[in-house]
């Protein structure tokens, strides 16, 4: 990326990674979601998929904020891997997998999505197509 605000397709190579940041299962946020969302999951189990969801979601809007992005197109192939427990550090990543130009103005970017625990273990990932405006 060539700026750190208004990232334009033209900034996104393809294989190259964005870091989304990193947050932490905060414990008191995880008893009110199951309170809320998932009554009956035990909190034992770790943060439910839809947090996981919910977490990765937020990363990914916050990082996107700087980019010159009009809309996310599609969040396919969502794949669960372990619930991580309260007070898990996950940290996020983008991968540019593809691009495609569409006319002058606009272009499609193709991108896995991950949520890694401090392991390095894979937690959560999903590929999405998100419209950025091109320079």
């Amino acid at each position: 990326m060539t700026e750190t605000l208004h990232v334009h397709f033209e900034d996104l190579g393809v294989g190259e990674v964005v870091s989304l940041g990193a947050c932490a299962v905060d414990e008191a946020a995880l008893g009110v979601f199951v309170e809320r969302f998932l009554p009956g999951w035990d909190v034992a189990y770790g943060a439910p998929d839809a947090m996981v969801y919910a977490l990765w979601s937020r990363l990914f809007a916050d990082k996107a904020a700087s980019w010159a992005q009009s809309k996310v197109l599609a969040v396919d192939g969502l794949r669960y891997l372990r619930n991580p427990p309260a007070g898990e550090l996950l940290r996020g990543r983008v991968t540019i997998m593809g691009k495609d130009p569409v006319g002058d103005e606009k272009g499609i970017v193709i991108a896995q999505q991950d949520l890694l625990d401090e392991a390095g273990r894979l937690v959560f990932s999903c590929l999405t197509r998100s419209l950025l405006a091109r320079r």
